[in-house]
């Protein structure tokens, strides 16, 4: 089983129910992980909200992950990490979190791609495929060529992210990635449930 499928990576504008809601219709439709991101919450917010999750999740078999806090990942006992590129080293973070933990990493240049390729970790997520208004600061978007150029030299799996939706996902599943992260794509649907079903169909 492919964990890094269909990744949804939530929204931190929704409050913690609807994130509960969320994220349950999300699995019901076919997600395969999800990363819980909390980029200006304090640290006690951020274990509220990846403890909420985690409770939808239970017995799911759907892997949590959280973004950039490797103390908030010991904290719930998360099933991994993933990193970017200003986080902390993924040497120390694999020391800490051991070897049985999930531990992703951001790479956004064709120079961090080769540099990971030396690193303790188990899946890289390539950003951005596509300009996004969720990231605003990007050193560059990979496009179709750019991932199928990283696909091609990299060991490990790639998940695609940055500016996917139901009308390009054909397009980057014909290149053979991994997996795809969606942020709005899914926490934006009016129904996240149906919304994941059709990215899912569109994957398979």
């Amino acid at each position: 089983m492919n964990p890094y499928r269909l990744y949804l990576v939530t929204d931190e504008q929704l409050p913690v129910e609807r994130l509960q809601q969320v994220v349950r219709e999300a699995v019901a439709g076919g997600v395969t992980l999800v990363q819980v991101r909390e980029k200006h919450g304090d640290v006690r917010a951020f274990i509220e909200r990846a403890e909420a999750v985690q409770s939808v999740l239970k017995g799911t078999g759907v892997p949590l992950i959280i973004n950039d806090r490797v103390d908030v990942a010991l904290a719930v006992n998360a099933d991994g990490v993933h990193l970017g590129q200003s986080d902390m080293p993924a040497a120390c973070a694999r020391r800490l979190l051991g070897p049985d933990k999930l531990l992703g990493l951001s790479v956004e240049t064709e120079q961090q791609l080769f540099e990971s390729e030396s690193l303790p970790i188990d899946y890289l997520g390539l950003s951005a495929i596509f300009a996004t208004p969720t990231k605003t600061d990007l050193k560059k978007h990979w496009g179709i060529d750019g991932l199928q150029q990283a696909l091609a030299v990299s060991a490990r799996p790639i998940v695609a992210i940055g500016g996917i939706h139901q009308n390009n996902l054909g397009i980057i599943a014909q290149t053979g990635v991994h997996g795809v992260a969606l942020v709005s794509a899914i926490c934006s649907a009016s129904c996240p449930q149906t919304a994941a079903r059709t990215l899912r169909a569109i994957l398979e």
